[in-house]
């Protein structure tokens, strides 16, 4: 749906970090003020990490924000490659959002179990109000990969045999992914200019799928970025 889909580019991975970190706080102020609560699903990778660091500066009221997770990798809890590590570490850990508010994907339980685990906190937290999402040099999002196949009514899949390591994850659905208020992809990097590419000429990529109601902010900088 790429009619529906806003485009902004910046210059640096910076830029684009500063403005995704000031649309999350002006989505969280509208979400609260409308229904008492902002849920915000993050995504791993390094220009979310420049978000997080933001947000971990940020003098806010957190008592309302419930945070979840696109995706995990199947690693143990303390692992330096789980998304939840990352994000406890230089965001959740520094401000004070409770912790009952805070749903990590128990991907050390295995794919299978982790996955119908999530499923239940996914069916009681939609509609999302924000979903924060990357993309990879082949197109994929969260760990929905090219070439993978999953059913497409589940919220949560078990998935094997990633491309990258490690090979057993945890994803949110494409579905779910899509059940959200408002939705922002964070791209950077020269070595996403085909995958974006692609993308915009309207290949079958794993980003493509994610398809909400309303209109998808996309923040690249100009070297992903190649109109």
């Amino acid at each position: 749906m790429q009619q529906n889909h806003r485009w902004q580019s910046l210059e640096t991975p910076d830029q684009v970090a500063l403005a995704a970190y000031q649309h999350i706080l002006r989505a969280a102020e509208h979400a609260i003020a409308q229904h008492g609560s902002f849920k915000l699903v993050l995504a791993g990778g390094s220009t979310p990490e420049k978000v997080y660091r933001l947000l971990a500066e940020t003098a806010t009221d957190w008592s309302n924000w419930f945070i979840y997770y696109g995706d995990e990798r199947c690693l143990p809890v303390e692992h330096e490659d789980r998304n939840s590590l990352m994000a406890a570490s230089v965001f959740l850990d520094k401000v004070a959002i409770p912790k009952a508010q805070i749903f990590t994907i128990p991907a050390e339980l295995g794919p299978e179990l982790a996955a119908k685990q999530y499923q239940a906190v996914v069916a009681k937290a939609l509609p999302f109000d924000m979903v924060l999402l990357g993309m990879g040099e082949d197109g994929h999002t969260a760990s929905l990969f090219p070439g993978h196949q999953h059913n497409e009514d589940e919220l949560a899949h078990a998935v094997y045999n990633s491309p990258k390591p490690p090979p057993e994850r945890v994803s949110i659905s494409a579905k779910a992914l899509s059940n959200t208020r408002e939705l922002i992809f964070l791209i950077t990097g020269a070595n996403k200019q085909e995958a974006v590419n692609n993308w915009r000429a309207g290949q079958n990529l794993p980003v493509a799928t994610i398809s909400p109601e309303h209109p998808v902010d996309i923040y690249i900088d100009n070297a992903a970025y190649n109109p």
